[in-house]
């Protein structure tokens, strides 16, 4: 009987979200690093249509009604093998940047005082999440800047070396990084969006806590969406700039910050361009 209780209670206090006590560092960092790949990867073809979309002023072969017509629309006049142009530069850049947003994250939290007790830190949490933002971007920034370079319509770059020495040549080390601090503020709030909406939705979902991956996916699903709304604002915003040197906008081509570049899609679409719902809407706008 005694033996039935010791294990009812080990169950009840078994936390299934835990890590493992001889779950080192190295570990941390090496799944984040599959992890990041993972997801670029997968969702590649999605990026590169929502890069396409946000572009300012595309060519006339740019233009495109909607998902399934940039779809169709590419895989029949490039190939379907260009909905995936520029993703080594993911492959490359993701692996190293998850790494070190996982085992900063964990070395911050554990100066922080994060993992003292069993209690909850939040403010150990929120000082290392930032922290490791900061650290993942810095690294992930240029890679991204490649990756969109090689995505958008028209693109000459065929390899990411190739396409990182002409974009260093011609514009210069600054441009690898004149989107960061917009990156930063825009993945510090997804973040804490996506983390706020996963809580609540995980919460109304399984309020018992059990074990149900079913519930981890719809409210991961649902995070991400919820987070995304909120940021794709800044996120247009990251496109303008990361993409600016292969713009066919002379201004879009000058645009020298956060602020610069949201006046110009402001004074271009209005409040309009910004709404992840109108993206279509912008590159059918010169049509």
């Amino acid at each position: 009987m005694a033996s039935t209780e010791h294990h009812a209670v080990a169950a009840e206090e078994f936390d299934y979200e835990a890590l493992p006590e001889n779950y080192t560092l190295a570990h941390n960092m090496l799944a984040g690093a599959f992890a990041g790949i993972a997801e670029h990867s997968v969702m590649y073809p999605v990026d590169l249509l929502k890069t396409r979309m946000q572009v300012l002023n595309p060519g006339a072969g740019g233009l495109y009604t909607g998902l399934t017509h940039a779809v169709s629309t590419i895989s029949r006049i490039e190939g379907w093998r260009a909905l995936w142009k520029g993703v080594s530069s993911v492959i490359v850049g993701a692996g190293p940047a998850h790494a070190v947003y996982f085992g900063t994250y964990e070395v911050v939290k554990e100066l922080a005082g994060g993992n003292v007790g069993s209690g909850h830190h939040p403010l150990a949490a929120a000082l290392s999440g930032a922290a490791a933002t900061i650290t993942s971007d810095a690294l992930m920034n240029p890679f991204d800047v490649i990756k969109q370079r090689m995505q958008v319509h028209g693109s000459t770059h065929r390899t990411l070396v190739q396409c990182a020495r002409t974009v260093y040549r011609t514009e210069g080390l600054r441009a690898f990084y004149v989107s960061y601090p917009t990156t930063l503020c825009m993945t510090i709030p997804f973040t804490a969006a996506q983390f706020m909406a996963y809580e609540s939705t995980s919460k109304i979902m399984n309020p018992t806590k059990r074990y149900d991956p079913f519930t981890h996916c719809i409210a991961g699903g649902l995070a991400g969406a919820v987070a995304a709304a909120v940021t794709t604002p800044l996120d247009v915003i990251k496109t303008v700039l990361q993409t600016r040197g292969t713009a066919q906008d002379p201004e879009a081509r000058t645009a020298k910050g956060l602020f610069n570049a949201a006046r110009l899609i402001k004074n271009q679409y209005g409040w309009a361009g910004f709404p992840p719902w109108n993206a279509t809407k912008n590159n059918c706008h010169n049509a």
